[in-house]
C-alpha cells in the first residue's frame, strides 16, 4: 500500500493528513501557534513556529498511522496566501512574517496605485490590497530599512516551512498570485510591477506548478518525522487553490464557499479572459492553466470565534448554538457586519469595523449568535451577487471549512445563496487539495480530476427553501446599505483606537 501526506499550513495551526490510493484518510495531527498582535491591525507569526509544528505533526502523523516509512510516497503542502517571509542570504528570516490578515499597509497601497495606475489590474488582476504581500514588502523597506537591508529573498509561509524541508527554494503560481508581483495571465514575475517600485527579480523566488516535485526531504528532517530521504516534497498551493482541488472545483460551473478563520467564495475559471475590473480577486488555479476568481470576507470564522470567545467563554460551540434552528430567519430584527478587521470583498477597506443593527430588549444570545452566522453568509453573498451580475451560473454551490459542520448553517447558506449547498463527506478542504496534489505529482493518477473522482465524495446537498430565500433577500438588501452607512463613523473612530 502507497500514501501521501497533504499539510495544511493554516493560520491557527498546521493540519496533517495520510492518505492511501482510495482517498480514504488513515491518519490525522495537528499543531496550533500563536498569533502576535503588538499593535492594532497588526498579525504576525514566528515562521519557526510553523516548522516545528509541521514537523511534529508529521511525526505524530507516520506513528499513529503505524505504516512503513517506505510507503509514504510524497508530501505536498496548502499554504495561508500573502504572507510575508523575508530571508537573508544565509536563508534564515530577518523578522517575523506578517501575515494576510494585517493591515498597516494602507499608505503602502495608494503608493502602488500611484506608481502603477491601471496597469496594476492589467498585470496583476488585483487590486492593490493590504492583506497582499508587496504592500508589506515596502512596509518594511520604509519603516524597518535596516531589516530590509538584510533580505536577499522573499517566500510565502508554506514555501518557507517546504524549504526547511528540502533546502530547495520555489513558489507555485497559486500562490504567487496573491503577492501583487505575478503576471497572473503570462505566469511570470513581471518586470513591469518589480520596476516599478524598485525591487531586482533576484527578490523573487523561481516559479513552479503546484503538482511539480521540488525536492526530497533532507537527512535531518526524515530522521526527525519517521520518513526517508526518498519521500518526494511536491510545491504545492495556496489555501484556496487547494481548497478548490480538494472539493472538486477543477472545472466550469463549479463554486466553492469555504469559511475558516476567513470566508471565500471561488469559482473556477477555465482561461483568465474573464476580466471583473477588481471587484474580486483573479487568482491561477492549483490546476495548470487554469484560473479561479473569488471574494474574500476577512473575519468569518474568526466573526463566530469572537462571539463565542467573548460571550460564551468556556462553552463548547453545540452550547452556543444550542436552539439555533427554533431562531426564524432575520434573528428577529437584528443584523451583523462581520467587519472586525475590516473587509476585502466588495469593500476594501482596513478602516470600517462590525456592527450589530437593531439590537432591542427581546434579543438573547442565540439571536445574536444566529445574527452572527447570517452576517458572514451576506458578506459571502456580496461575492456570489457579483458573479452572477457577471453573467456566470452559481446555483451549485460546495460548501467547506466550518460553516461546513452545522446542518443549520448549511441551510442558512442554501437559503442565502439561493442555490444547492452540497457538503462533502471527507471535508477537509485545502489538506485534502495538498494530499492530491502529491498523489497526482507521485504519478497515481492521470489527471487531477481523476484524483478528484476517486477522493473528493459528496455526502448530502441542502436545498433552497422559498420562504427563507423570500426573507433572506430582503435582509440582504438591508444588509448592503450598512456600509455606506457606517463608513463614516468608524473613520472618525479609528483616532479611539489602541
Amino acid at each position: 500500500m502507497s500514501y501521501v501526506i497533504g499539510i495544511d499550513l493554516g493560520t491557527s495551526a498546521v493540519k496533517a493528513l495520510l492518505l492511501d490510493k482510495s482517498g480514504t484518510i488513515i491518519a490525522e495531527a495537528s499543531r496550533e501557534y500563536p498569533l502576535i498582535h503588538e499593535h492594532s491591525g497588526w498579525s504576525e507569526q514566528l515562521p519557526t513556529d510553523w516548522v516545528d509544528g509541521t514537523l511534529v505533526a508529521i511525526r505524530e502523523l507516520v506513528q499513529t498511522a503505524g505504516v512503513p516509512a517506505d510507503s509514504i510516497e510524497g508530501i505536498s503542502f496548502s499554504g495561508q496566501m500573502h504572507g510575508l517571509v523575508l530571508l537573508d542570504e544565509s536563508g534564515h528570516p530577518v523578522r517575523n512574517a506578517i501575515l494576510w490578515n494585517d493591515t498597516r499597509t494602507t499608505l503602502e497601497c495608494r503608493e502602488i496605485e500611484q506608481l502603477l495606475g491601471s496597469v496594476l489590474l492589467t498585470i496583476t488582476r488585483n487590486p492593490a490590497l493590504e492583506g497582499f504581500t508587496l504592500p508589506k514588502i515596502l512596509w518594511v523597506r520604509k519603516h524597518e530599512p535596516e531589516i530590509f537591508a538584510q533580505a536577499k529573498i522573499f517566500v510565502l509561509p508554506k514555501d518557507y516551512v517546504r524549504y526547511r524541508l528540502t533546502g530547495e527554494l520555489h513558489m507555485d503560481y497559486s500562490d504567487a498570485a496573491g503577492t501583487l508581483l505575478l503576471d497572473v495571465a503570462n505566469k511570470a514575475w513581471s518586470e513591469t510591477v518589480l520596476q516599478a517600485v524598485g525591487l531586482p527579480i533576484s527578490f523573487c523566488p523561481p516559479l513552479v506548478e503546484s503538482h511539480a516535485q521540488t525536492g526530497t526531504l533532507l537527512p535531518e528532517v526524515a530522521a526527525s518525522t519517521g520518513l526517508t530521504t526518498a519521500t518526494k516534497v511536491f510545491a504545492g498551493g495556496a489555501d484556496n487553490a487547494c481548497g478548490a482541488i480538494g472539493s472538486g472545483i477543477l472545472k466550469d460551473g463549479l463554486t466553492m464557499c469555504s469559511i475558516g478563520t476567513s470566508g471565500v467564495i471561488l469559482s473556477y475559471e477555465q482561461g483568465s479572459g474573464n476580466d471583473f475590473q477588481g471587484k474580486v480577486h483573479f487568482f491561477n488555479h492549483g490546476k495548470q492553466d487554469a484560473f479561479y476568481a473569488m471574494g474574500v470576507t476577512l473575519a468569518a470564522g474568526y466573526s463566530l470565534s469572537w462571539f463565542k470567545n467573548n460571550f460564551a467563554k468556556g462553552e463548547s460551540f453545540d452550547e452556543l448554538l444550542k436552539g439555533l434552528e427554533d431562531v426564524r430567519p432575520g434573528a428577529n430584527g437584528l443584523l451583523f457586519t462581520p467587519y472586525l478587521v475590516g473587509e476585502r470583498t466588495p469593500h476594501p477597506d482596513a478602516v470600517i469595523r462590525g456592527s450589530f443593527i437593531g439590537i432591542d430588549g427581546s434579543h438573547e444570545r442565540i439571536h445574536f449568535a444566529r445574527a452572527v452566522m447570517e452576517g458572514i453568509t451576506f458578506s459571502l453573498n456580496e461575492s456570489v451577487h457579483m458573479f452572477r451580475q457577471a453573467g456566470k451560473t452559481v446555483d451549485t454551490i460546495i460548501s467547506i471549512g466550518g460553516g461546513a459542520q452545522n446542518p443549520v448553517w448549511l441551510q442558512m447558506q442554501a437559503d442565502i445563496f439561493n442555490a444547492d449547498v452540497v457538503a462533502l463527506e471527507n471535508e477537509q478542504g485545502p489538506g485534502l487539495g495538498a494530499a492530491m496534489l502529491a498523489a497526482y505529482g507521485c504519478g497515481w493518477f492521470e489527471s487531477l480530476e481523476a484524483c478528484a473522482d476517486q477522493f473528493v465524495k459528496i455526502a448530502s446537498t441542502y436545498k433552497p427553501e422559498s420562504e427563507a430565500v423570500e426573507a433572506y433577500a430582503g435582509l440582504f438588501q438591508i444588509y448592503q446599505e450598512v456600509y455606506a452607512q457606517t463608513k463614516g463613523l468608524n473613520e472618525s473612530l479609528k483616532s479611539y483606537r489602541n
